[in-house]
């Protein structure tokens, strides 16, 4: 989840979990060996919840049956990797095996593995079909899902019953939930994080709510929609102009503000994913998780999509690394290892597999929520090669939509044809 749903919460500097040794992928090593090397996000966010743990465990598992394979992994934080891989990339020292929250730049350089080249045709079919279609350009699969996450409405349960509000179906109930908050001195009625963290996350939600998105049925690039300027023109009257969004101007507020104020019960509502429930719960929290409102224009039980969000294993091509890149990934995508990972940071396997073996998700109501969104959600474009940009552009930009001086259409408008610009140049 970074974008991440995921790796953004990292603070933790980056580690090197099996020493400092670089090398060439696929060259010798010491003893006579080759050396794997994988680089990686940190996922914790302590000493004691630091990703180094698993993949320690996972490499000496992995090269107990690979004698004479050393996997060398390095974790930067999530701030950093995406720069990391980049700048390994155009020294001419990519890793074999790289995982971050973007890939289709990289295969449109023809510089990626497909998975038909790695994987079994069993194990490539196995993954989730939303993930699959997120990480294919064309008819092929580039970006190995590894983790993911659906976001949910969450919903403070005593907040909710003070005030004497209805968890809402609609953007109208939405609005009378926060206005019955607000009366009751909740400081955050509804948070709305369009700061630059992860406002491409916040805005998508809403945008789907609506029947919007980022993208066309032809697969360009649709900011300003008339759907899209119709939520945030909703936003911006209903909710940030009557102060229903707390004292930070969205445009600031980042999504880790929103969930630690969330944590001290100073949030009536925010959209979430499985982690943030899990630390909630922890607390002795009482949320309630559903389905985001929809606006009150669409048709009665019209289905809309949740957002999803996944981070993906991409497999760099260099001489003779492709059996051993290929009986790696096989290993990393057996259900044990990706469920021991995906259960430590409370996310989602990316795997039909995998999500059935999850004890987690069969024991937690909310849980299969989560999952019942994800199989039918709709992912960031991260197939079109400009994404990384395009997504730090809407970042940078879309929480001026509702400012109470904003006009939303404009704004929208705007950052459409920077993202053009961006397109033609990639």
């Amino acid at each position: 989840m970074r974008p991440r749903l995921f790796g953004a919460t990292a603070s933790v500097a980056a580690l090197a979990l099996l020493g400092s040794l670089v090398t060439a992928c696929g060259s010798s090593v010491g003893g006579g060996g080759t050396t794997l090397r994988l680089v990686a996000p940190e996922y914790g966010n302590s000493p004691a919840t630091s990703s180094k743990a698993y993949w320690d465990k996972l490499s000496a598992a992995f090269t107990a049956t690979h004698p004479d394979t050393k996997v060398e992994v390095t974790l930067h934080q999530w701030a950093d990797v995406d720069r990391e891989v980049t700048r390994m990339v155009e020294e001419g020292n990519a890793p074999d095996v790289a995982l971050m929250g973007a890939y289709s730049d990289f295969a449109a350089q023809g510089r990626l593995y497909a998975a038909s080249e790695l994987l079994s045709i069993k194990a490539e079919a196995n993954f989730l079909p939303p993930l699959a279609d997120a990480g294919s350009v064309g008819n092929t699969l580039y970006g190995l899902p590894f983790v993911a996450s659906s976001r949910l409405l969450f919903y403070n349960e005593d907040l909710f019953d003070k005030a004497g509000a209805e968890p809402p179906k609609t953007w109208s109930d939405l609005k009378d939930a926060a206005e019955a908050l607000k009366k009751e001195d909740v400081l955050y009625p509804y948070a709305l994080p369009l700061g630059p963290e992860e406002a491409h996350a916040e805005a998508l939600i809403w945008q789907l709510s609506n029947g919007g998105g980022y993208a066309n049925n032809s697969g360009g690039y649709n900011i300003a929609s008339e759907q899209n300027t119709e939520t945030f023109r909703w936003i911006k009257d209903n909710l940030v102009t009557p102060g229903l969004t707390g004292p930070v101007p969205p445009a600031e507020l980042n999504r880790q503000e929103a969930f630690a104020a969330f944590l001290r019960g100073e949030v009536g509502m925010l959209n979430g994913y499985p982690s943030l429930l899990h630390e909630a719960r922890a607390k002795g929290m009482k949320v309630g998780t559903l389905s985001m409102p929809v606006s009150d224009t669409l048709r009665d039980g019209q289905a809309l999509p949740a957002a999803g969000v996944a981070d993906w294993m991409m497999a760099f091509k260099h001489d003779d690394n492709r059996e051993l890149v290929g009986s790696f990934l096989e290993f990393v995508y057996e259900d044990k290892n990706l469920n021991e990972f995906a259960g430590r940071y409370h996310l989602l396997p990316s795997t039909v597999s995998a999500t059935q073996a999850s004890k987690d998700a069969a024991a937690d109501p909310s849980g299969a929520q989560f999952l019942n969104a994800l199989r039918g959600a709709e992912l960031y474009p991260v197939n079109e090669p400009s994404w990384l940009q395009v997504s730090n552009t809407i970042k940078r930009n879309i929480g001026k939509a509702v400012a109470p001086s904003a006009d939303p259409k404009a704004v929208l408008e705007d950052i459409a044809q920077q993202v053009r610009d961006i397109a033609k140049q990639t």
